[in-house]
């Protein structure tokens, strides 16, 4: 449904305001799901602790072993600090919510969610993660810049807007690019999402019905998904009635990605960049009440002279280094170029200004590790993964905003050898030796009263069961051995 545009200018406080809250449901989240996880993942008697990681890095890169890592864990440590890191992070979540110091709160958020993602190492380097952190910093122009409650509606200077624009064009339709040039046929011959639903990390109970719709309406699903990831971004700079339709197709396509598979945060904050798209215009017409946004003493078009002034510096650096880290999609030339090399390792320890294109090649089988111990060799018992698939009667979940770092972590080292993964080698270890910390990311230890002696990890293929199966035995996944990813292990009698 389009409407005429309003006789008065187009203004975006609405979409800009609904963006912000959406920015810090997302940080809540974030800051929240690492902080019930931290001490397995990286703390002291974790999996990959912090401490020893920054020791690491201080060792081989010496003086500026900070930038390469940009973590508040240098001033304050890791351990304890990681968790005052995450409560923190809620806190001013829901202080830039309720709409109090908007720029102190975002550019605090940057700044400690940085170093997390820093300490964090593989459990926090997914695509949402450096997102998360970009849509932060760019925020920090979208927001007035006052320490007191905006309570007026804010329409935002329009080139912040432009650069919130600039990230959802790349996202989206970089995503539809690298589908295309990484040659993978399950793409070019629309047969993509015959494995998806199946194949992806943490499908939703509804992915399973979705993986039996008919091989025709799989093709279309697959056709549209480009039509929209590849189109709609062009649509972003086009007139009110052309970006509006544009910025509601992306949208719908996050929805549907939701609906069917939990992707942490990450169709939330798209979901946010699409309603930037939509100006007040559009929300009055569907009933929501929004005054008009004022610009008397000081217009939002120009701004605090040394606010429009960072902003335009800050535009310039940005749309520069991005164009150029889009451009090595299409050009070999660009992605070889030194220049580009360049200016990559000096931002990329920020993970601020960032490259995007989820599935470049689609998974058609679903290899999962599952942990087993043992006290004689001989009788193994499963330990159990929250939100992963393991017992095979067990639905799939609805988790998202929440990430089960460690389920997502395995569903990847599925996928390598065990020497491309060492960190499985360490879990075993930890395992073995009962640490309460890594036994608190799992959902059903075996071994309550004692840890095992032996550990091993077996690899299966896991494939959804069909409607006759599913009704014969209450199963929603079956399952075929295909290696021992780790054979048994034990810790030596100096090592217990």
């Amino acid at each position: 449904m389009e409407h005429a545009a309003p006789p008065s200018r187009q203004t975006f406080a609405a979409g800009s305001r609904l963006f912000v809250r959406i920015l810090a449901v997302a940080h809540a989240a974030a800051f929240a799901s690492v902080w019930v996880q931290a001490d397995g993942l990286i703390g002291p008697s974790g999996i990959l602790p912090a401490g020893q990681y920054f020791a690491a890095v201080r060792e081989q890169l010496g003086r500026m072993a900070w930038y390469d890592a940009p973590s508040l864990c240098w001033i304050f440590g890791t351990g304890r600090f990681i968790g005052v890191l995450c409560a923190l992070g809620v806190a001013v979540s829901a202080v830039l919510f309720a709409g109090f110091a908007q720029p102190l709160c975002l550019a605090l958020l940057w700044a400690f969610y940085l170093s997390l993602v820093s300490a964090g190492q593989i459990f926090l380097d997914f695509q949402w993660d450096a997102l998360l952190l970009e849509c932060t910093l760019l925020a920090i122009f979208l927001v007035p810049w006052t320490l007191r409650r905006e309570r007026d509606p804010y329409d935002p200077p329009p080139l912040a807007r432009y650069l919130l624009w600039w990230l959802l064009f790349r996202l989206m339709f970089l995503s539809g690019v690298v589908k295309l040039t990484s040659g993978d046929p399950t793409w070019r011959h629309l047969t993509a999402l015959t494995f998806h639903y199946q194949t992806q990390p943490l499908p939703t109970p509804v992915a399973w019905y979705a993986h039996h719709l008919p091989g025709w309406f799989q093709a279309a699903s697959c056709a549209l998904m480009f039509a929209i990831e590849l189109a709609a971004p062009l649509c972003i700079p086009a007139p009110r009635a052309v970006r509006h339709a544009g910025a509601l197709a992306l949208g719908l396509l996050q929805v549907l990605i939701a609906v069917t598979g939990n992707y942490a945060f990450f169709n939330l904050l798209s979901l946010g960049l699409c309603l930037t798209c939509l100006d007040d215009g559009w929300w009055r017409a569907w009933g929501w009440k929004i005054a008009e946004p004022t610009r008397d003493a000081k217009p939002a078009s120009r701004g605090v002279p040394v606010r429009a002034a960072a902003l335009r510096w800050f535009a310039a650096i940005y749309v520069g280094v991005t164009f150029f880290q889009a451009t090595s999609e299409f050009s070999v030339y660009a992605a070889r170029s030194p220049l580009v090399r360049a200016v990559e390792e000096v931002i990329g320890p920020l993970q601020s200004l960032n490259n995007y294109g989820l599935f470049r090649v689609m998974t058609v089988e679903r290899p999962e590790l599952v942990i087993e111990g043992s006290d004689d060799g001989k009788d193994w018992r499963e330990y159990a993964l929250p939100h992963k698939p393991g017992d095979l009667s067990r639905r799939p979940g609805w988790v998202a905003p929440y990430q089960p770092r460690l389920d997502w972590q395995l569903w990847f080292a599925a996928f390598e050898s065990p020497e491309s993964t060492p960190w499985v080698g360490t879990l075993c270890e930890r395992l073995l030796r009962g640490s309460p910390a890594v036994l608190g990311l799992f959902s059903r230890n075996p071994f309550p009263d004692h840890p095992p002696h032996y550990m091993r990890v077996v690899r299966y293929r896991y494939e959804f069961t069909d409607a006759e199966g599913r009704a014969r035995t209450g199963n929603w996944w079956r399952r075929t051995p295909i290696d021992f990813y780790i054979p048994t292990v034990t810790l030596t009698p100096e090592a217990r």
